[in-house]
Formats: C-alpha cells, structure tokens, sequence
C-alpha cells in the first residue's frame, strides 16, 4: 500500500500521475516513485523517499516523460522505507509494476524465482509479483496473459498496475481484496486506487469487482472476471468536484475538516428525516422488513469508527431495548462468534476498504445473520456494494488521517439506525419526533461548540509539553473520552489513555500527579453526579482538571480545576457528537504547538487496506 495511479494518453501524462500522488497523501505513505515509458523504448524510473514533492523535485532534476506510466506511494509492510523498496518495481526487459496489499505467500514464490535465477534488489512483496509476471511473460509473450497467471498463484491482498516496454500502449490491472478504479477519458485513460486521484481529469469511472484482470488502452478497455469471462462493469459519475479536497483559507486539513462538521452532519440527515419522522427506507429497501424483525445488532469496526459504534452500543441498548455487541473487527474475524437468531450485523468503515472491516462483513454473510448493514462514507467502496443495507454518511472527502467529521457524521448515522429500530421495537410517534429533534439540532450545537477554538487554543499551552494525558468519561461518554485520547495520541505524540471515570480506583488513580493533565466531558446527564465524585478523587490526588461541562453542571472553575463550558441545553443524544468537537480542537492545537505534521502523523495510513 497506499496509492496508485496509472494513465495512458496522447499526452505527457508525469504531470497527471504526480497530481494523483499528491491526491492520495492523505492516506499516509513514507515513499513515493513513477515509471514512465519516455518515448525511446524504456523505461524511466523515479524514486525517493518522502513527501511527493521530493518525487517532484527529482523529476525537475531529471526530467521524465511519457504517454503512458505509472505511479505510487507506498507505505512501509516489508522492508523499511527505502528508495529501494519504493515502487515502481522492475523486473528483466522492462516490466514495471505497482501494488497495493500483501501477498501471503511470497516467501515461497522468493525461494522458487531465486532457483529459477532472478535477483532480488528489495525487501518487498511486490518486486516477486514484478519477477513472476516476467516468468509468465516469457511463456506467453502477452502482458495481460503473464498477470492472469500470476494472480492465479498469489495469495493475499492486492492491486496492481503493470506496464511493459515491449507493450507501449497499454496498462493492465487487477483487483482482489484492495479497490481499483478506472477512469474515463476521451482518447485517455487513467487506474488509480482511489476517485480522488484522478478527479482532475475524469468524474466518469468503473469499479472493479472482486478477482477482475483488466487493461487499459488510449481508446479502449478490456475486463475479465475471475473466471476469465469479459464483463462490462457499470460506467458512474462522480459527484465529487476536483477542488473538494483542497484546504482552502485553513492551515490544515484536518482544521477545515474540523469546521466543515455541522454542515457535513446535516448533509447525513438531509432528505432521511422529514416531518419528526425517520424515513427509515434511507437504509434501503429491505430496511424496513428487517428492522421489523431484528432481535439483536452487532457492530464490527475500526478505530474511531469503533469509537462511535460504542456510543451506539448505549443507546441501542437504552432507547431500543435491544441487545447490542460492538466489536474490533481485526478480532472479529480470527474469532467464532455465536450469532443469535435475527441478529443484525453493521459494519462501519469511513473508506469502505478496511481490511479487517471487510474480512469481517464477508465472514458475516456466511454466518446465519438476518442482514448487513454498511455506514460509510464513500459510496462505490466494497463495503457498500457487498453489504445488503447502506448509510451513506455523506461528509465529503477527509483528507487528514485523524479522522473528524466522518466520525461525527458515523455518529449521526448511527443515531438515525437507533430511531430506525426504536421505532419497531419500543418507541412511539411521540418518542420518535423527540428523537429526531434532538438529532437535527445536532449541527448547530456542533457550530456553537466550535466558537471554543480560541479558548482551547490558550488552553492547549498547558498542555504542549506534557508527555502522558488521561481522559475520563462515563457511559455513552466514555467512548467520546477514548476518541479524544486517541486524537490527542495520533497528531500530536502525547501518550494518552481514557478510562471509564468509574474505574479510577481500579488502577488509572496510581498515574495522577500534578505532571498529567486530567480531561473530563461532563454534560448535565443522569451520571453526572458520579462523574463529580470522580472527579474528586482526582483532585485529592494533586490532578489537574480540565472539564469540558454544561453550564449548569454546577462544575465550576477553581484551584486545579479548569471549567469549560459547552453549549447549553445539549441532551443525552446529542452529546456525544457535540462534546468529541473541543477535543478533536485540542489535540489540533496541541500538535501545531509541538510542530508535528498535523494531517499525515507519523507511522498512519488513512485507509488501513491491507490486514
């Protein structure tokens, strides 16, 4: 992993495949390279180690061109980064090659090329597949031939893009576990892993399906599926626009992604509650047949994504009376778990392309669940084309690794799934258009939460130098205290914890001295008189308190004790997504403090799509 483009046209196509690189940064990578044919018979090769504008600066040294080429960040699976393990990889006579994933069996397929006389000059998976589709090449004398063959050995993950000198007109690909787009030109054509890379020059594409070999020419396309019949994969338009990822008058993207919140949650609710009703068919049209007759729900996800599917586990359980288990799907899907009769399974993924994520759904659809329901946020990932329910959450494109507003707006997706099995299961009209006003206030809560920015920018001073932080909430709370750790720990470096406040005693109270900040959410719900004790206990120990509390919490500021105060009036529904946004602003403070790079932390991808 982690990005690839390809293109193929009348024109040079290095300037369209280093934009694509620099569109697919935010998925995190340590390496970048391109392979172009130059028009003279060979190929050229560019490789550093770095941000692609060292790529850029390599190419201004040395110049490259071409009509067809590829390209690649990679992010470090075998071998460190290195310009010798950065893609493109070549192999004897001119085959050059990308990938995405991790190929299992590689070892094995090293030793046997190794007996067969190939050298080896990287650490990585993918110089074997690059050496196995020259052996294939040999026998076949065709490029498209030589990667069929090739993926019929492999096991694993991946996506590929592989040129050939001897074939200067085309680019074949493949697919199996890592997605793989194709976009459509007029006399061009362009692969890529991501739409996001090729939206300057195309918003027409084809997704390719699970197993499917194909090649692009200037004027043509070719898939075979799996079985090695030729399909013809559905044509889409995009509706992402080519600036959508841009920073526009913000430092950062994760900043402006910050403040995109209360318009991007209510692009998730606009047209799916109407009249203090939930339209309930928003999830598809079975959803209303299998709401009716679910029994229990399991979510399964990553990360942060496991972060708001564990506030919904609360409310699940509270509002819908039903039994609900949330789960990291990279245990899930090594695990043989008992699935109750009329059992719900809902994955939730912001690419749609975690791997674990998907291992997890696909393992669900043999496993006797009454149906699969998808929340995510990109439309033609594989999550969403193989699971028989979707929720679209509709923020837009998220650029920075520490995810923000698709975490919200997961938040508010969820939320619509808790009224939506309410609504068959224990609440009445009169509780479902409660339920809906609290959730369509939500936006301007968010917008009011974010007039703190200045506040918490102050605040973050007391916090820059600090080498450990913990983080206390209680019951659907406690989750949003385990987001804010997390977003403190990915951007800024501070080591960060979060505890159920109620579990201080247990263990977390031997860490709190004067040197480790202590950060609460504290709204005006039915524990907050628990979490006041807690937050005595803390005191007692010397700790320093930051509490971010409802006005008439009756927490207020004093001797090691900092207050501050959320927007009034903020219920038990709406809290969750309108107390996560002071912290998401305080881990961004922090990191701009400590000068870290904001929206691509160290050592993360944005999109885990390998295991």
């Amino acid at each position: 992993m982690c990005g690839i483009v390809g293109a193929v046209a009348e024109r040079d196509v290095v300037p369209v495949l280093i934009e694509g690189l620099r569109r697919l940064e935010y998925r995190g990578y340590d390496s970048a390279g391109v392979a172009v044919l130059n028009g003279t018979g060979t190929i050229k090769r560019l490789r550093t180690v770095g941000k692609v504008r060292k790529l850029q600066d390599a190419l201004d040294a040395e110049p490259a061109h071409g009509h067809l080429g590829i390209a690649h960040t990679r992010w470090a699976t075998h071998g460190v980064p290195s310009e010798r393990n950065a893609h493109p990889h070549i192999s004897r006579d001119g085959i050059a090659i990308v990938h995405n994933g991790i190929i299992e069996n590689h070892e094995e397929l090293r030793d046997e090329l190794k007996r067969l006389g190939y050298e080896f000059s990287s650490e990585t998976d993918t110089e074997v597949i690059a050496h196995r589709i020259h052996y294939h090449h040999k026998v076949t004398g065709d490029l498209f031939k030589a990667v069929r063959a090739t993926v019929a050995e492999l096991e694993g993950a991946y996506a590929l893009a592989v040129i050939s000198q001897d074939e200067p007109d085309r680019i074949v690909f493949a697919r199996q576990g890592c997605p793989v787009v194709v976009g459509l030109g007029e006399g061009e054509n362009f692969v890529a892993s991501d739409v996001a890379a090729l939206l300057p020059v195309t918003r027409r594409f084809i997704v390719l399906e699970e197993g499917d070999v194909g090649e692009i020419h200037r004027q043509s396309i070719r898939i075979l599926d799996r079985d090695g019949t030729t399909v013809k994969r559905n044509e889409w338009v995009s509706e992402q626009s080519a600036d959508a990822a841009d920073k526009g008058a913000f430092p950062h993207y994760m900043l402006k992604e910050i403040h995109e919140q209360p318009r991007a949650v209510a692009n998730t609710l606009e047209e799916r509650v109407a009249g203090g009703k939930l339209l309930e068919a928003a999830f598809g049209p079975a959803a209303q047949a299998v709401f009716a007759k679910t029994e229990a729900v399991r979510i399964v996800a990553c990360g942060t994504s496991f972060h708001a599917a564990t506030v919904a586990k609360y409310f699940i359980e509270q509002i819908c009376r039903l039994p609900c288990w949330v789960e990291i799907a990279s245990e899930y899907r090594y695990r043989n778990p008992v699935v109750p009769k009329n059992t719900l399974f809902v994955s939730v993924s912001q690419s749609g392309e975690t791997a674990d994520t998907l291992a997890a759904l696909r393992i669900a659809k043999q496993s006797g669940y009454l149906s699969q329901l998808a929340i995510c946020n990109v439309p033609e990932s594989s999550l969403v084309r193989e699971s028989e329910l979707v929720m679209l959450t509709r923020a837009g494109p998220e650029i920075g690794v520490a995810s923000t507003k698709a975490f919200t707006t997961q938040l508010a997706a969820l939320d619509m799934l808790v009224i939506a099995l309410a609504k068959f299961h224990s609440a009445d009209a009169e509780r479902e258009r409660g339920l809906v006003h609290r959730l369509l206030g939500i936006p301007s809560l968010i917008e009011s939460a974010l007039q703190l920015d200045g506040t918490i920018r102050e605040l973050a001073k007391r916090f820059a130098e600090k080498r450990h932080a913990l983080f206390l909430g209680r019951g659907a709370m406690h989750p949003i205290a385990m987001e804010g750790a997390l977003k403190l720990k990915e951007i800024s470096y501070i080591h960060a914890e979060a505890y159920a406040a109620g579990e201080l005693k247990h263990g977390p109270l031997a860490l709190v001295d004067e040197d480790m900040p202590v950060i609460a959410v504290a709204p005006n719900n039915d524990l907050l008189e628990k979490l006041k004790s807690n937050l005595q206990e803390v005191r007692a120990r010397g700790g320093q308190l930051y509490v971010f509390a409802d006005p008439e919490s009756g927490i207020e500021s004093s001797e090691g004790v900092t207050v501050i105060h959320m927007p009034r009036h903020v219920s038990y529904f709406q809290a969750p997504a309108v107390y996560s946004v002071p912290l998401q602003l305080l881990a961004y403070h922090c990191a701009i403090l400590k000068g870290t790079d904001v929206d691509q932390p160290r050592n993360l991808a944005k999109s885990v799509t390998v295991e």
